[in-house]
């Protein structure tokens, strides 16, 4: 019998939300992991910032880049702060 890692290969996806008129935001969802339970904060931050550099890439207008990067800069002081 072959057992395949049935896992998907990001453990969390960001996309962003809100219309032009309101604040935009990134929002985060967990993809389903066998390992959720056992993640703690400076692995979830850096799953977050994946998530957001890999969104960065396909954001269509300037504004979805510019809340996406601010938001990594922030993921990256809370990161440094843990540390």
């Amino acid at each position: 019998m072959n057992i395949t890692d049935s896992e998907a290969p990001y453990e969390i996806t960001a996309k962003t939300c809100g219309c032009k008129d309101n604040d935009r935001k990134v929002i985060y969802s967990f993809v389903e992991s066998f390992h959720n339970l056992s993640k703690d904060k400076k692995d979830i931050i850096v799953s977050e910032i994946d998530a957001c550099e890999r969104l960065r890439k396909y954001a269509r207008d300037d504004l979805d880049k510019q809340v996406i990067e601010a938001e990594i800069s922030d993921l990256k002081m809370a990161l440094d702060l843990l540390t």
